[in-house]
């Protein structure tokens, strides 16, 4: 009964005093005290986690692909943009390849490499302005050139 209404209150510090709530939750996975845990909501946040993750991955590729496009087919503005271009590809794949240590994480930019690669399309065209015949519908590059530290279409 104790127990019960410890998670209870728990449960309600979650809601009143994230932070509160995550030392407590930290303090009771390091002292063993597995029954005082709140389940529920330590469930919900490892999955929020993940799919944080997974958000992370998608958008700096989605990034770096959109400038590696325009890098690579918006020649009249690479005159003036280009250098601007090269710093930001090189921050998105740093920051890509920092989460991409994860085996897993790797795996899943794989298995969504063609979806991002056309959102990124669809916004290099409309950034760009130009004719979207120009723009490869399949990606034109392989997922380790995109990742490859200083390569540039």
């Amino acid at each position: 009964m104790i127990e019960q209404n410890l998670v209870k209150l728990e449960q309600n510090l979650y809601e009143t005093d994230y932070y509160l709530w995550l030392k407590v939750t930290e303090k009771h996975l390091r002292e063993g005290r597995f029954a005082e845990v709140d389940l529920d909501n330590l469930i919900e946040e490892i999955e929020s986690l993940g799919k944080a993750e997974k958000r992370k991955v998608n958008s700096y590729l989605r990034q770096l692909l959109i400038h590696l496009l325009v890098y690579r087919y918006w020649q009249v503005e690479r005159e003036y943009s280009g250098r601007g271009w090269i710093v930001e590809i090189d921050n998105f794949r740093y920051e890509l390849n920092l989460l991409l240590q994860s085996k897993t994480l790797y795996n899943l930019m794989l298995s969504e490499f063609d979806a991002v690669y056309q959102a990124a399309r669809k916004a290099a065209i409309k950034k760009s302005g130009l004719d979207s015949a120009l723009f490869p519908v399949e990606c034109p590059l392989s997922a380790e050139e995109v990742l490859e530290e200083d390569f540039l279409p």
